[in-house]
C-alpha cells in the first residue's frame, strides 16, 4: 500500500429502525485534523479524476452506492513513488480512506445508482489559493484506467 494511506473500517449498529455509524472521530487513530466535511453526488460512470494537494489530507466515505478509488503516489521522498493503489468504498464495504498530502486521487462511481461520496479535508476549501494540482482523468503520466478490469 502506499506509504501513509490507511484505512479504517467502519461498523454500521442496526436494529428495527434501521442504522447508526460513526465514521470519524477526533480520537481515532488516522485523525489529523478538521477543515470541512462536503458532499458530492456522482452519477453512475463518471470520473473525478485526477488531483492532489500540498497542504490538505483527505478522508472520503462512500455512504450510498459504490465508487471506485485510484492513487497515485508522486511523491519525491516517497518509498513508494510510483506505486498504484485502488480501492472499493461503499455499502458493499464501508471504510474510510485517508489519502495524504502530495498522492494524485481520483474515483468513479461503479453500479447503476448515482454514489454520495463524504470528505473531511483536514483544511478548508480557498477559492483565491485552492490547494489543488491537477491532471485530466486520462493522464499519460499516471498509469492507471477507469476501465472495468476482470480478475
Amino acid at each position: 500500500m502506499i506509504r501513509d494511506v490507511q484505512l479504517k473500517p467502519l461498523t454500521a449498529h442496526a436494529d428495527e429502525r434501521g442504522y447508526l455509524m460513526e465514521i470519524l472521530r477526533t480520537d481515532d487513530e488516522i485523525f489529523e485534523g478538521f477543515g470541512q466535511c462536503y458532499v458530492a453526488k456522482n452519477y453512475p460512470g463518471v470520473v473525478r479524476a485526477w488531483h492532489y494537494h500540498r497542504l490538505q489530507t483527505d478522508y472520503f466515505v462512500c455512504v450510498h452506492g459504490m465508487i471506485k478509488v485510484a492513487l497515485y503516489d508522486l511523491r519525491e521522498d516517497s518509498s513508494t513513488r510510483g506505486e498504484v493503489n485502488e480501492f472499493f468504498l461503499g455499502e458493499d464495504h464501508r471504510v474510510v480512506l485517508k489519502i495524504p498530502v502530495g498522492v494524485y486521487h481520483g474515483y468513479k462511481t461503479v453500479g447503476t445508482e448515482p454514489s454520495l461520496l463524504l470528505n473531511f479535508p483536514t483544511r478548508p476549501y480557498n477559492p483565491q489559493e485552492p490547494d489543488e494540482y491537477r491532471e485530466p482523468y486520462n493522464s499519460p503520466e499516471i498509469p492507471y484506467s477507469w476501465e472495468i478490469k476482470i480478475r
